[in-house]
């Protein structure tokens, strides 16, 4: 075997962001993509009673980066202390002046995060109660990038109940031609 053919550890020569994150780019823009389709005074709608209503939802997923940032830059957040600090978007420009800020502040953060602290814990507490806690890199995967991949789906069948057409997210949707 020769050194050529021996690859270098991964920890050395990629960054978090290049080895855990390589979607957040392509995650940010598809859900960007999804917002700008909330129609503005349809903020109160809501597909069942149980469910969240479609200016409480779509704020929560412009407001998911912030949460990442968050986790970035705090080792903990107790909810008990009460609620992130979070925008109230009125309409669809607010929202995505809001998503377009906080998604841009978590890139700039996790250009810089480093492999030591990636691998420290951040807990996310309710007072004395600890809810989860884990390594920050897979706390930021699971609670930020794959949480607002979830509320984007409800977010598109909120839409698809509205009659607006849904933007494809790892490919075309129903309502976007197939490439030739």
């Amino acid at each position: 075997m020769t050194a050529s053919s021996v690859s270098a550890d991964p920890f050395t020569t990629e960054t978090p962001l290049s080895l855990l994150y390589p979607d957040l780019e392509q995650e940010l823009a598809t859900t960007r993509r999804i917002l700008e389709r909330v129609p503005d005074g349809k903020e109160d709608w809501r597909p069942h009673d149980k469910y969240m209503t479609l200016g409480v939802l779509s704020n929560h997923v412009a407001q998911l980066p912030g949460f990442g940032i968050m986790m970035v830059t705090t080792d903990e957040f107790d909810r008990a202390s009460g609620p992130p600090q979070q925008a109230n978007a009125a309409n669809s420009a607010e929202r995505l002046k809001v998503f377009d800020e906080v998604s841009t502040k978590l890139k700039q953060l996790l250009q810089t995060l480093t492999w030591d602290k990636a691998m420290l814990p951040w807990r996310f507490k309710f007072g004395d109660r600890v809810i989860v806690e884990g390594a920050r890199a897979k706390l930021i995967r699971t609670m930020v990038i794959t949480h607002i991949a979830h509320h984007r789906a409800q977010l598109g069948v909120y839409l698809r109940l509205l009659g607006v057409p849904i933007p494809g997210s790892y490919g075309p949707s129903a309502d976007e031609p197939r490439p030739s």
